[in-house]
């Protein structure tokens, strides 16, 4: 078997290879950089959270919660509008039970109710409505089932409403999109787009501390006393007088 020796051509071979392959991230970390910062972040931001558009609640008597038919124990109960009305949500060990405030009627989340809360965040007609069991990666920060509400507008938005909550999540555009694309190129998660510090990036990162590690080495082999004689040319030479 051969013996490897470490020589500054071992490094030199090693070192194209190397640059090549992460020369290629590189670019991409640039173009994406460059495209994400191009983008308008007012279009990118999108409108996520439902209590930055709530509403006050009318004024008025409200249902007792207490003549609720008992059949499933609440461990919370909040009082918010949907759309508006005032509803009461009531956190049950089964889930989320929406209850209608004025005379305590159960509240079903249905698709009537997902375009009345996604056109208080669009103005623009509805063109699909439909249910997806599990976030997508427009939806990945939140859970549970929604509905997905597409308007036709130039952005192409989407909302996306709980369909446990009736809540508005968050709204969703081609700008976004796009920026979300090239956010995965320069984060290098291909699947979920969300981690910066999973282990691709961690070993293409020691991969770039070798680049520059051996780049550096290399430099300093490629000198030779021969590069630096410029120097001892532009000294003058030292004239000593004798006197008698």
């Amino acid at each position: 078997m051969k013996k490897i020796r470490l020589t500054p051509l071992f490094f030199r071979r090693v070192h194209k290879w190397v640059g090549l392959i992460l020369g290629l991230q590189f670019l991409l970390w640039a173009l994406s950089g460059s495209v994400m910062a191009l983008l308008d972040k007012d279009k990118v931001g999108g409108h996520g959270g439902g209590m930055a558009h709530s509403h006050p609640l009318p004024p008025g008597e409200y249902f007792d919660i207490a003549a609720l038919p008992q059949g499933e124990p609440v461990t919370g109960v909040v009082l918010r509008d949907l759309g508006t009305r005032p509803v009461y949500e009531l956190r049950t060990p089964k889930g989320i039970r929406l209850v209608d405030a004025t005379d305590g009627a159960d509240i079903r989340v249905d698709e009537g109710i997902a375009r009345e809360v996604a056109s208080m965040m669009n103005e623009a007609p509805i063109r699909k409505v439909s249910v997806i069991a599990k976030p997508n990666l427009e939806s990945r920060d939140h859970e549970g089932a929604m509905w997905r509400v597409d308007f036709a507008d130039a952005e192409n938005s989407s909302a996306y409403v709980s369909l446990d909550t009736a809540r508005f999540l968050v709204m969703r555009g081609d700008t976004w999109r796009t920026w979300d694309f090239f956010w995965m190129l320069h984060n290098m998660d291909y699947i979920n787009r969300s981690s910066f510090n999973h282990p691709l990036i961690i070993f293409v990162a020691f991969g770039a501390l070798w680049l520059s590690g051996t780049g550096f080495y290399l430099l300093f082999k490629s000198f030779s006393r021969a590069d630096f004689r410029w120097l001892r040319r532009r000294r003058k030479p030292v004239v000593v007088r004798r006197t008698a």
